[in-house]
């Protein structure tokens, strides 16, 4: 293991500046950054950032860009160019001492050096590594499963369902060709439902491009463990989604659970058997694994225990926010959940805590008084595809193209930065003037399979990964 450089060499007399160490790249360790590099004096404090990518994907996009509404590119942020006074260390968390103020990272050079992961020393630490799939020990999830949480997955699922469009167009066994077209997605959330919305959208009119191939042969399944979806919509609106849904021939099944996705068929909990090509697994998320590996206080679903102040409990010096952060909701009656409820883990929470953790750390460094972190929750908007949305703000409830006008127009004025905002706005608008796109580009997950059967005669297996370096300290 080796030490970061130590930064703290200052002309004599001059005071030391601060290290603030930023574990994640998401809404809030991206917010955080900006708003402290915008506010922090000259000198006063130095900022890292520590993320696994170079961007931050604005995830409510996603399944726009995998039904090829908007550029992949266009939703993600690039930090480099929006923290420009920050310093970005590409790579990934694994373990923080908050008692010794370290934190141990695998940068992408780690295991080339040979010497182990780097230790970075900080005196105040924001933790924002967000949150992870939530998978169950379900048989062939591992070997079939498609997630749906970063922008490289809703690529690739945007390829996938082309693809088997294609290989249902030329195949000859009925069988191959019902699998292919059998489009099984778990989970009723947002994540689950735009996309099989966005998707189901975007094949349905695929279809009209293919000779033997109608939007009628094609099965889309909907599988939720709950008795509604969409609950963040409301009751009456997640209703709504369920008959919209089922209108589109999308077979929506409620309280039933995936039991088996093994040989590429998926086994559900009411006895129904899908032979599948396609599962996208959109059931939840957890919390970040580094943050198991760290000293600090948890709850029982793994999130650090916070102030309404966005401090972890009992411990100075450390801050959290995000899927990350179990943060006291103020604005809740007292009697609606009991006396410890908490945020939603959304991105609605994320980039509002964002503002308030850096204005309260920026208090903490100049002895000023903190603010308690107080927002009560707007109400929540959905697409359903193109023209087609649900939406419940403020009390109001909305559906069909208001509601999609309004998740588009919410969504632009919340995507960071004015490049993202015009480079998606000119999008949406040639989208418009012309067709849709439905190429698929499934071969730049292999870019170097056809140079290889030109050199060698044949696509050649990947190499085998390095070795991981031995333990260090006791860590695995």
């Amino acid at each position: 293991m080796v030490k970061a450089a130590n930064s703290r060499g200052t002309a004599p007399g001059t005071p030391p500046r601060t290290r603030i160490l930023i574990v994640g790249g998401g809404y809030v360790g991206m917010y955080t950054a900006l708003r402290l590099q915008r506010k922090l004096r000259a000198g006063e404090a130095e900022v890292t950032v520590v993320t696994p990518e170079p961007y931050m994907t604005y995830q409510p996009f996603l399944p726009e860009a995998a039904a090829g509404a908007i550029s992949p590119r266009h939703v993600v942020v690039p930090l480099r160019r929006v923290l420009g006074k920050c310093r970005i260390l590409i790579g990934q968390a694994t373990s923080i001492d908050h008692a010794k103020r370290t934190a141990t990272v695998n940068t992408l050079a780690t295991a080339d050096e040979g010497v182990g992961p780097v230790e970075i020393e900080y005196d105040e630490i924001v933790l924002a590594p967000g949150s992870v799939s939530r998978t169950l020990p379900v048989p062939g999830l591992a070997d079939y499963g498609i997630g749906f949480k970063t922008v490289e997955e809703a690529i690739g699922l945007r390829n996938h369902v082309i693809e088997q469009m294609d290989i249902a167009s030329s195949t000859r066994d009925p069988a191959i060709r019902d699998a292919a077209l059998t489009f099984v997605f778990v989970g009723g959330g947002f994540a689950g439902v735009e996309a099989l919305g966005e998707l189901e959208d975007m094949a349905r009119y695929a279809a009209r491009y293919y000779h033997n191939i109608k939007p009628e042969d094609m099965k889309w399944v909907l599988v939720e463990a709950s008795d509604r979806i969409l609950p963040e919509v409301g009751l009456e609106m997640g209703v709504y989604t369920v008959r919209e849904l089922r209108s589109r021939n999308i077979d929506v099944r409620l309280e039933t659970r995936l039991e088996s996705c093994e040989d590429r068929v998926a086994v559900l909990s009411d006895g129904a058997r899908f032979p599948t090509r396609t599962i996208v697994w959109t059931a939840g998320v957890k919390p970040h694994p580094v943050l198991a590996a760290t000293d600090l206080p948890r709850n029982a679903h793994g999130r650090l225990v916070c102030t309404s102040f966005l401090t972890v409990e009992g411990v100075e010096h450390a801050w959290a926010a995000g899927d990350a952060a179990a943060v006291p909701d103020i604005t809740a009656p007292a009697d609606a959940e009991g006396p410890h409820r908490l945020c939603a883990p959304n991105a609605q929470h994320a980039v509002r805590q964002a503002k308030v953790l850096a204005d309260n750390l920026l208090a903490a460094l100049r002895g000023e008084v903190l603010t308690e972190y107080a927002h009560k929750y707007a109400g929540s908007v959905a697409s359903l595809g193109l023209h087609k949305g649900v939406a419940h703000i403020y009390g109001r409830k909305l559906k069909r193209y208001p509601a999609w006008f309004m998740h588009r127009a919410y969504h632009l004025s919340r995507i960071p930065s004015f490049n993202r905002k015009m480079r998606v706005l000119a999008e949406w608008t040639l989208s418009g003037l012309f067709k849709r796109e439905i190429v698929s580009l499934g071969s730049l997950e292999h870019p170097r399979a056809e140079f290889e059967l030109a050199a060698g005669g044949g696509p050649k297996s990947p190499p085998p990964p390095l070795a991981p370096n031995p333990p260090q300290n006791g860590q695995g």
